[in-house]
């Protein structure tokens, strides 16, 4: 995994780890990061994780699995 230098507030110093979590959940959301490297992201087990992305506003649905279903049925009806 790679890392980043962002410049925040000074407010957001102390909340480093919930600051973390929020740009994971938001990335997770938009589809630029799976579950488990959103879950790296913040060194956290990939159902931990899980559960926490409500806190966010964030609600879990594993695009890639529903991807992989969405090929297997194109791949039956030929």
């Amino acid at each position: 995994m790679a890392t980043m230098k962002l410049q925040v507030p000074d407010a957001l110093e102390k909340e480093h780890d919930e600051t973390v979590r929020l740009i994971a959940a938001k990335l997770y959301e938009s589809g630029k990061l799976t579950l488990g490297q959103a879950a790296e992201m913040c060194n956290m087990p990939k159902w931990d994780f899980a559960e926490i992305l409500v806190n966010y506003g964030v609600h879990y649905f594993d695009l890639s699995a529903t991807a992989d279903l969405d090929e297997y049925r194109k791949s039956a009806e030929k």
